[in-house]
């Protein structure tokens, strides 16, 4: 409803009436609003809070604008009771009274001393300054208590929805990390000791000062809908409160695997203990067995054996150690580090028992397949003959004495099975190394 140009036409009663009654009706909704504005949870808390920041301008110019709303009001609800008492001095209006109505009800009828407009800092009509008093119409006058009741409900609404929000969640996480702390401290997860210690230091001091922020400048922790005009239109900012979350489960999770060494640390050191003891007696039987390879074997090179690595020894030492004064955070990262090093350590002793007896390997081969060779020429009656015999005698001699000169046992072999195969009427051996005789036969 706008303004009413007082040349206009004048109202009759029946338009009177409909005017009145949804003046009314206007007025009980607006006192409803502002009485329940009145009693918001929001309203009271910030009433009553030490506020800072945003939250403390907002709420001085909001707290002036709820003020400047009830004098609004007031000015309403007497021009309205004035309509009233006009309209009730007759069954039927005369002209003159619906003349006085018509301009109560167009025109700028409602004065409003501008000193509560100032106070507000609200700007006057056409946004020019405040003056020493303002005039509204009805309609006017409505629209004026709309957008500052708007604006007043929004930032109380925004503020009560923080405060619902974040310090109850706040103070949930916050006994969370007290609990998490506990456990920490009773596994040696402590500040200046391991990461998560100094982590969960971090996570409660930022806690305690978001809380104290949230409660004294929550309009700081609000994100408004963009494109909403509705009062209250947005979220509250979560996202330091999700970040710490997110630390304090990580940090959660490092204590659970610090409990979990603390349950299994025995059996993991039993199972070091065992694999570097293995991986030591593996290089002691390397260390003797290329004693005996180069004993037996003639014209070899055999890799060095080492010896077992010290340090080793000493970070189980550590380990124990630790699990003896119950330092479960130093132990976690340990032993991880130490199992791998162990399987390793295993893995390169076995190699080097696997490099060391190679030539004894190849021997006890060349032995196998002349005695292989021997009990297939006995199957067919030739085990006296003597070109067999000879070659036979002559390889076994040198695959039995020591040392044992692996590339001519070898060829001594070859030279057997040549000799058997021709006897036995099979194909040609062909040549696996080293030189052949011109004959097939060649010499012992």
């Amino acid at each position: 409803m706008g303004g009413t140009d007082p040349a206009g036409p004048v109202l009759d009663r029946d338009e009177v009436d409909r005017a009145l009654a949804r003046l009314g009706a206007e007025h009980e909704a607006i006192e409803t609003s502002l009485l329940a504005l009145q009693d918001h949870a929001g309203r009271r808390l910030l009433e009553g809070a030490e506020l800072t920041g945003v939250t403390r301008e907002r709420w001085a110019t909001t707290e002036a604008s709820i003020t400047l709303l009830w004098t609004y009001f007031d000015a309403y609800a007497g021009a309205l009771r004035t309509a009233r008492e006009i309209r009730a001095r007759r069954r039927w209006s005369s002209r003159e009274d619906l003349v006085e109505l018509t301009e109560l009800l167009r025109g700028e009828s409602v004065t409003v001393a501008g000193a509560a407009t100032a106070t507000a800092n609200v700007p006057g009509p056409q946004g020019g300054a405040s003056r020493l008093s303002e005039s509204f119409s009805l309609a006017a006058l409505v629209d004026r208590m709309n957008d500052l009741y708007a604006t007043s409900l929004d930032m109380v609404v925004a503020a009560d929805a923080v405060w619902s929000a974040l310090p109850a969640r706040i103070d949930l996480l916050a006994a969370e990390l007290q609990r998490t702390r506990r456990l920490a401290h009773s596994v040696g997860v402590r500040p200046g000791e391991h990461p998560a210690g100094d982590d969960l230091e971090r996570i409660t001091h930022t806690l305690a000062r978001l809380r104290e922020e949230v409660v004294s400048d929550p309009l700081a922790f609000w994100v408004p809908t963009q494109g909403s005009s509705a009062p209250g239109g947005g979220r509250p900012d979560t996202t330091v409160y999700d970040r710490e979350a997110r630390a304090l489960e990580e940090v959660r999770r490092e204590i659970d695997a610090v409990l979990g060494v603390r349950q299994d640390a025995e059996q993991r050191l039993i199972k070091l203990r065992d694999l570097l003891s293995r991986a030591d007696r593996t290089l002691a039987e390397a260390r003797t067995a290329r004693g005996e390879v180069l004993a037996k074997i003639a014209a070899t090179e055999v890799p060095v054996v080492s010896g077992p690595p010290t340090v080793l020894q000493e970070q189980l030492a550590t380990a124990a150690e630790y699990r003896r004064q119950a330092q479960w955070h130093r132990l976690s990262p340990l032993l991880d580090s130490l199992e791998q090093k162990a399987e390793d350590e295993l893995l390169r002793a076995r190699e080097s028992l696997t490099a060391v007896t190679a030539p004894l390997a190849v021997r006890a081969e060349l032995r196998g397949r002349l005695d292989a060779y021997k009990a297939k020429v006995a199957r067919h009656g030739l085990a006296e003959d003597p070109l067999l015999v000879e070659r036979y005698d002559a390889a076994r001699r040198m695959l039995w004495s020591a040392p044992c000169d692996l590339r001519v046992a070898e060829q001594a072999v070859l030279r057997y099975q040549r000799a058997a195969a021709e006897l036995l009427g099979s194909a040609r051996v062909p040549p696996q190394g080293g030189p052949q005789d011109g004959d097939g036969r060649g010499e012992s």
